[in-house]
């Protein structure tokens, strides 16, 4: 990366929200781990889907063919997304949907004693869908988090993987917190035992470079709508993969080719559309900072490139908002911050708790002044519940960076948060 400096003006003014205000102030949109804000190029592509190629698919008239196209070359925008061939892209209604029908699939083909590891740093949308297999006589196994901070503990995956082991639910990126993990270094192992791998890359998608070819995944699941989309689920499946699972879908047991075979009846058209609108908004946004990596990209061409650039050049930008954000806040009496030991990659989310205050009355004060964040457990409820044990103040606030943020809207919540506290 050479001289970097981000075009934080041409990257907000296509985000109609910016000009949103809350009791006369600014709105501060701090929520992105929870959704993102959506660009209006991506919305204009779902209005003009919907107005003038609105049909269902595979018929033989204008509208329908169209359609039949416009999803077609989502799936390819998405396989530079993620670094795979356009059949090996499916779409559904979100990442827990889709783990469910994945689950419902190979429920229809193990055996009893088969086992699952999750993981107690996940969100449940990778915990609980694997753990209705119970039900069929699958045993779960958890691993757990390290003591010293929020990451995962490779020894005691290691003490839990087995020749019984199916399948390994990982996390990329922790929603609670943002933790990076080296999923990579799991899916080596769970391969050894020939496992199936399903990585959450919900919290990480909108943060890091996905190379599905890299970390040898077999699934890895992702919402749009964390990254500038509309409400829906985008997942990578594995050509091979997908075609061994018995799927769970209409004429269930003739089942059709990838990636159809991994999608229940007519989906939600005009989403698939708008996600793959805001891949290429990424992309654009990689064309305008492609000189500054220049070395990071030289061997790719193409919308991969661009998306790449892309990546890297938010990804650097949130990076320096939410170190800005960690030291102005880390000295406050009471406060304490949550997250991985020095050294361990994170995404750009801040989560704390203040000694003697709810998260929840912290949020809402927040909220008065214009300020957007969450509290809680965002279903992190291993990490949170019952590692943790932050029930006492009602969770974290978490607060996550985009690249719509301004450097004085971090100044602004630094100085908000030091009057809650303080007062």
């Amino acid at each position: 990366m050479k001289n970097f400096k981000f075009d934080i003006d041409y990257f907000r003014n296509q985000f109609p929200a910016m000009r949103n205000t809350v009791n006369g102030y600014p709105a501060v949109y701090l929520d992105g781990p929870g959704g993102t804000q959506l660009p209006k190029r991506v919305m204009d592509e779902m209005v003009d889907h919907m107005t003038m190629h609105n049909s269902n698919i595979h018929g033989v008239f204008r509208t329908t063919l169209e359609n039949d196209a416009i999803i077609v070359n989502a799936r390819k925008t998405f396989a530079d997304f993620f670094n795979c061939e356009w059949n090996e892209v499916c779409f559904g209604e979100n990442t827990t949907t889709n783990n469910f029908k994945i689950a419902m699939a190979l429920a229809r083909t193990w055996k009893e004693g088969d086992e699952i590891i999750i993981t107690d740093i996940d969100h449940e949308g990778n915990r609980s869908p694997w753990r209705t297999l119970e039900d069929f006589g699958a045993v779960i196994k958890n691993v757990a988090l390290k003591p010293d901070g929020i990451e995962l503990d490779f020894d005691d995956f290691m003490s839990k993987l087995s020749d019984k082991t199916k399948l390994v639910a990982i996390n990329w990126a922790a929603n609670s917190c943002g933790t990076i993990t080296d999923v990579k270094k799991y899916i080596d192992e769970a391969h050894k035992v020939g496992a199936l791998t399903v990585v959450d890359a919900v919290q990480y998608a909108p943060h890091g470079i996905i190379d599905v070819k890299a970390i040898d995944a077999d699934i890895v699941q992702t919402s749009p709508y964390k990254y500038y989309g509309p409400h829906c689920g985008a997942f990578y499946c594995k050509k091979e993969v997908g075609d061994s699972l018995k799927a769970a879908r209409v004429m269930a047991d003739d089942n059709t080719e990838m990636p159809f075979r991994m999608e229940t009846g007519t989906m939600c058209m005009e989403n698939a559309s708008g996600a793959a609108e805001a891949v290429e908004f990424i992309a654009d946004i990689g064309k305008r900072h492609a000189e500054m990596f220049e070395e990071e990209t030289a061997d790719l061409t193409g919308r991969r490139k661009d998306i790449v650039c892309g990546m890297l050049a938010m990804d650097t930008y949130e990076a320096q908002l939410a170190d800005k954000l960690r030291n102005g806040i880390k000295d406050i009496k009471g406060l304490k911050l949550y997250g991985p030991c020095a050294g361990t990659p994170q995404t750009a989310t801040v989560s704390f708790t203040v000694e003697g205050m709810n998260s929840n009355d912290i949020a809402k004060k927040l909220a008065d002044l214009g300020i957007f964040v969450w509290d809680g457990e965002f279903y992190a409820i291993a990490t949170i519940w019952e590692v943790l044990k932050l029930q006492p103040y009602g969770g974290m606030v978490r607060i996550g960076m985009a690249p719509y943020i301004l450097e004085s809207d971090v100044d602004r919540t630094i100085a908000a948060i030091r009057a809650i506290c303080e007062a």
